[in-house]
């Protein structure tokens, strides 16, 4: 059951009396000197005509929570650039003899993704049973001793452990730490809170990058240990900050800590005032939308995943961006130096050219993260996968005339141009993605079932991900350039599949979401709010759609 069977109602004054809401007004009632529009979602123009101070304490707090969550990111990224830099080290492929390409490398490479594979079934659990810190704490526990194992490896097989110790981690982290900032930020700055944590991932590849490039001129191993040592840095930062942040507010009236919550939602929605336009609205759809005996208390119980024709949208919804978000050809990126190698580049023009391409795609991610409070997810995602596919086919292109040229007549421009084409393949992925890819699930799931969903979503980005990192070599090896093809063929369809079934999120609060997914067809739900503006700000709900 939910906290509340309350209607929605006004969250005017006269609205609320001694915590109880009434009816809404109906539009006959509503006096000459309100004006009446028609909006989206009630919660954002409240917050909207109530602002937050971007400079106070309390929101420095909120920024701060935002920082070790995008530390908790950090890890993942890190991982991508490191192993394609350290790849081609001269010391790591005598210690380890792994080769650039083909069956050993796929191994190596992806039992970071059955690590990742194995442990969402604890983060889902334990992120709903102790909280989303706790999840985050865990889980940059794990990836630091995973750090410890593979930096000090003198063997292949310690070496493998360690990488899949760090995927166990870093899935833990992706299950609780999205989940947490996507409930602690206020209506009016989820967008951008939420998909700044996923831009950690540029967070970890562009120092790896750097540091790679610097010690890959180290005669000895620690050309590519010291790399690996400095992947546990961002953890430890959040192993000594995270129980200093406040918990999520949803976690807490989930697991009927009510004053908690309330104070949250008080002190950082509604600067302070406990009768706070946005925290009135928010207390009453968290009342009306949370349940307190929902599957999050049950470890096994993964029902509010497939329940009923809302929660079966819902997790389509996550498991379509688990699916393309690792599989659109950015998979690809784990293997830069190959690609670069491919087209003439020498040894350290791939290192620096690694840099470079994580620096441009970050640039391309900030670009979605300052427009998603305000960007269509569906739009982004139809035409920005459709864009990729035609930068791919460019870059393929251009490949395969390189490859047929004799190695002494050789266009460097052809060659450039096919550099070239994948940068800006990379820079609109990240605008269309990576924003996405950790605030499009967590903006569809329910609270209840974000923890679990959010592990299922680990399980799907694991799996592909395994996929990219294992027969990514093999097949770079037997067919080349070719593989890229096998792509620009895939992201066609899934701009497809996104303009048929992708469900629109932007403009609404998490729990306005509710009446999006139990409409007859989410993807063209467009339910309004009527409300009246009054001249002092305050906003009455006139009906809810």
């Amino acid at each position: 059951m939910s906290h509340s069977s309350l209607s929605k109602a006004s969250i005017s004054e006269k609205d609320h009396i001694d915590g109880q809401s009434v009816h809404p007004l109906h539009q006959e009632d509503v006096s000459k000197d309100k004006k009446v529009v028609e909006v989206n979602s009630a919660a954002l123009t409240v917050a909207t005509k109530h602002g937050l101070d971007p400079w106070s304490r309390n929101s420095l707090v909120l920024y701060f929570a935002c920082f070790v969550s995008f530390l908790c990111s950090c890890a993942n990224g890190y991982d991508g650039s490191l192993m394609t830099a350290i790849n081609i080290m001269p010391f790591y492929q005598n210690k380890f003899n792994a080769g650039t390409t083909g069956s050993t490398t796929g191994i190596i490479f992806s039992i970071y993704t059955i690590g990742g594979l194995t442990s969402p079934w604890i983060a889902g659990p334990l992120t709903d049973r102790y909280g989303r810190r706790a999840g985050m704490f865990v889980g940059a526990i794990v990836v630091c001793i995973g750090s410890a194992v593979i930096a000090s490896s003198d063997t292949k097989g310690q070496f493998i452990a360690g990488r899949f110790i760090l995927g166990f981690g870093v899935s833990i982290l992706t299950c609780a730490a999205p989940s947490y900032i996507i409930e602690v930020s206020p209506p009016q700055w989820r967008g951008r809170m939420a998909a700044f944590y996923n831009c950690g991932w540029f967070g970890g590849s562009i120092p790896a990058a750097g540091i790679t490039l610097g010690t890959q001129k180290i005669q000895s191993d620690l050309s590519w240990r010291l790399p690996l040592i400095f992947q546990c840095v961002p953890c430890a930062f959040v192993i000594l900050c995270v129980w200093f942040l406040p918990e999520s507010p949803r976690w807490l009236l989930a697991n009927q800590r009510d004053e908690e919550a309330r104070a949250f939602l008080t002190r950082f929605h509604g600067n302070g005032n406990p009768d706070h336009p946005v925290v009135e609205l928010e207390w009453q759809e968290f009342k009306e939308n949370i349940a307190i005996d929902g599957a999050d208390k049950c470890w096994y119980d993964y029902s509010e995943l497939y329940k009923n024709k809302n929660s079966r949208w819902r997790a389509l919804m996550v498991l379509l961006m688990g699916v393309f978000g690792q599989f659109s050809g950015n998979g690809l990126g784990y293997f830069n130096t190959e690609i670069y190698n491919a087209v003439g580049y020498d040894n350290y023009m791939q290192f620096v050219l690694n840099l470079c391409n994580s620096i441009t795609s970050c640039a391309g991610a900030l670009a979605g993260v300052a427009l998603s409070d305000r960007m269509s997810r569906r739009k982004v995602l139809v035409w920005g996968t459709l864009a990729c596919s035609v930068l791919l086919a460019i870059n393929g292109g251009l490949s395969a005339k390189w490859a047929k040229m004799p190695d002494d007549h050789k266009t460097i421009s052809v060659g450039q141009g096919a550099v070239a084409a994948y940068f800006f393949f990379n820079i609109i992925y990240s605008f269309a993605y990576t924003p996405l890819q950790a605030l499009y699930p967590v903006e569809c799931l329910q609270t209840t079932a974000r923890a679990k969903g959010m592990a299922m979503y680990g399980v799907v980005v694991s799996l592909f991900g395994f996929i990219n990192q294992f027969a990514g070599p093999i097949a770079l090896k037997n067919i080349q350039y070719n593989y890229v093809f096998i792509f620009v063929g895939w992201d066609i369809i899934e701009s497809l599949l996104w303009y048929l079934l992708a469900v629109e999120t932007v403009g609404r609060s998490l729990e306005e979401l509710e009446d999006v997914f139990n409409s007859p067809f989410p993807p063209k739900a467009k339910p309004k709010h009527v409300v009246a503006l009054q001249n002092d700000g305050h906003v009455e709900i006139i009906h809810h759609a």
